[in-house]
């Protein structure tokens, strides 16, 4: 069969989390090409080109358009544009690409608060051409752990425990792995301050050896009928290594809990298996370091499509979005997020905020994306 046509998209930003975008099209080039990258002016252009080796131009008309610099350059227009761009920012970047009818995959959020949020679903709801990033679901060991709520070995899934991540992106895993819906939800928070040690920042390790005080939060999610979330994250979890990821995923027989898999067999017979990581590349194994698959009981639950790219977690995560997002694009796949889920991600993530914030519960409501 002839090699697939790699997914060819555009990117408006250029900060931190744009770059990950990038270095998927750097590191597989037969699968992902970015046509062009929208930077704020020509001295970030100039930057960005040097470092990321790919044109940048200044506007979103010029990356849509394929208006890209070098002499004798056809037409490169992207079938996707990410939008990369600071929260205030986002809306106004995905109207605009929306308007030119070009399909979106927007960073999370997609808008900064909840009447950003309503207003840009009035807006582009409609048109079916905005996904979000929204990454934490599509890790590995998310998926593997999806699989096995989709068969049905834990039985049905009544509660997540979730401590990795924060607001939306927790609640988005929450949600899938769930299988929830959009309806209303109340929302309990508290926030604790207690002492830690942050060794490690985005960047690079800080140098701290004095703890400092650290804010927790501590909230329960009710998403009606029966199913709830339990949400627990400490100031700057991703990245302190003395703060490691949890989550909990409970059903009628069983319950996941890290990679641990515990399930009702019959009523007199009830088993324990682990999530198991297959990794190349360890002591005698040359064939590169690499996440290969993700087995239980010799059942392969997830397996890399990326294999030979080397990627970590949080790379694999952008990759199938991008894939994803490129094949929906195409007609070939369902949509991989809708705005309609970003959406509601963000309104529970704001309520966690505001209750922690105010001490009392907030209710939210059914919201014109609900029933998307």
């Amino acid at each position: 069969m002839p090699a697939p046509t790699p997914v060819r998209f555009g990117v408006v930003g250029s900060g931190w989390r744009a770059e990950f975008f990038v270095r998927m099209a750097r590191l597989m080039p037969e699968r992902f090409t970015c046509t062009g990258v929208v930077t704020r002016t020509a001295e970030r252009g100039a930057q960005v080109e040097a470092a990321w080796g790919v044109p940048t131009v200044r506007t979103v008309t010029e990356l849509v358009t394929g208006d890209l610099p070098g002499a004798g350059r056809s037409p490169d227009r992207p079938e996707l544009v990410v939008t990369a761009t600071p929260w205030p920012v986002t809306p106004d970047v995905v109207r605009e690409l929306v308007d030119a009818s070009v399909p979106v995959l927007a960073e999370t959020p997609p808008a900064p608060d909840v009447e950003g949020l309503r207003d840009l679903w009035a807006d582009v709801g409609s048109a079916g051409l905005v996904q979000v990033a929204e990454h934490s679901p599509f890790m590995p060991a998310h998926q593997a752990r999806r699989a096995l709520v989709a068969d049905g070995v834990i039985g049905e899934p009544t509660s997540v425990q979730v401590s990795s991540t924060h607001l939306y992106h927790a609640v988005g895993l929450a949600r899938r792995l769930l299988g929830a819906g959009r309806g209303p939800a109340t929302v309990h928070a508290r926030a604790f301050t207690a002492p830690l040690v942050d060794p490690v920042g985005r960047d690079a390790r800080t140098g701290a050896t004095a703890p400092q005080p650290a804010r927790t939060i501590l909230a329960t999610i009710d998403l009606g009928d029966g199913r709830h979330v339990l949400y627990d994250f400490t100031d700057n979890q991703w990245h302190n290594p003395l703060r490691t990821n949890r989550i909990v995923v409970r059903g009628s027989h069983g319950e996941i809990v890290d990679d641990t898999v515990t399930r009702w067999v019959d009523e007199r017979t009830w088993l324990t298996s682990p999530l198991v990581r297959r990794q190349s590349g360890i002591e005698q194994d040359l064939d590169g370091f690499d996440l290969e698959h993700v087995s239980f009981d010799g059942r392969v639950l997830y397996r890399n499509p990326f294999v030979g790219a080397r990627l970590a977690d949080d790379d694999l995560a952008v990759a199938h979005l991008l894939d994803g997002t490129g094949a929906w694009v195409r007609g070939d796949a369902p949509a991989p997020y809708p705005l309609a889920d970003g959406c509601q991600d963000h309104l529970l993530g704001l309520a966690v905020e505001e209750s922690a914030r105010t001490g009392g519960p907030v209710t939210t409501v059914a919201e014109a994306w609900a029933h998307d």
